[in-house]
C-alpha cells in the first residue's frame, strides 16, 4: 500500500500530459502510469456553462480510454477551465491570445473549475471543484514579460498559479489552490476512497 487509501488491487492510470497533475498525484503518494495516446476533440455543447463544461470534458476523456482498460486498472482524467463573466477561457491559441486573456483577468475575479472522472472498465464517478481567484491590476508590460518568459500556452486562462504571475498578481483564492493548479487533490482523494478495498 503506497498511500493511506488501500487501492492496491488497482493499477492507477492518469490520462493527462499535464506535468502539474502528474506532480500533484505523485505528491499525494500514489504510483501511477501516464497514458496519453489519444487525440481527443474537446468541443462541447454550447448550452453547457461553468462546471458542466469541466465535468463534460473530463468524462469525454475518460470515455475515450474506458473500453481499453484492463480489469485491474483505475483511470483518472481531469479538465480545468477558467470562466470570467460567463465566458470560458481555454488554452490560448498564441502569444497575442494569451496576452488578451490575461488583460481580461487583470483587476477582476474569475472562477476555475476542474472536473475529475475516476473509474474502471465498469464504473465511473465524476466530481468537480470550484475556486474563485482574485487578480490585482497587472500592467501590459508585466503580462507580456510573463507570457514571453513562461509561455503559458498549455494552461487554461494563460497562467500558472504556481508561476511568477501567481506570486505577484493573485491577491487571494477562495477555494482549493490545487484546483487552480489543475487537480483538486482533496476532491480526488475523497473520490478514490470510494474504490478502496
Amino acid at each position: 500500500m503506497n498511500n493511506f487509501i488501500d487501492i492496491s488491487k488497482y493499477s492507477i492510470v492518469l490520462a493527462s500530459q499535464s506535468p502539474r497533475r502528474q506532480q500533484l498525484l505523485k505528491d499525494m503518494g500514489f504510483t501511477f502510469e501516464v497514458r496519453i495516446s489519444k487525440d481527443i476533440d474537446e468541443s462541447f455543447p454550447e448550452n453547457l456553462k461553468n462546471q458542466a463544461i469541466a465535468t463534460y470534458l473530463s468524462e469525454l476523456k475518460f470515455n475515450a480510454y474506458q473500453s481499453e482498460l484492463a480489469n485491474n486498472e483505475l483511470l483518472i482524467t481531469a479538465d480545468t477551465i477558467v470562466c470570467i463573466e460567463n465566458e470560458m477561457l481555454g488554452k490560448p491559441r498564441d502569444r497575442n491570445h494569451a496576452i488578451k486573456m490575461l488583460q481580461k483577468l487583470s483587476n477582476k475575479s474569475h472562477f476555475v473549475y476542474t472536473g475529475i472522472t475516476v473509474g474502471t472498465k465498469d464504473k465511473k464517478i465524476t466530481a468537480y471543484d470550484a475556486s474563485e481567484v482574485f487578480f490585482q491590476p497587472i500592467s501590459t508590460e508585466e503580462i507580456e514579460w510573463y507570457v514571453d518568459k513562461y509561455k503559458p500556452f498549455d494552461k487554461a486562462g494563460s497562467y500558472g498559479v504556481q508561476e511568477w504571475i501567481g506570486y505577484v498578481g493573485i491577491e487571494k483564492i477562495v477555494g482549493s489552490f490545487y484546483n487552480v493548479m489543475g487537480l483538486p487533490t482533496q476532491k480526488l482523494y475523497s473520490t478514490l476512497k470510494q474504490f478502496a478495498c
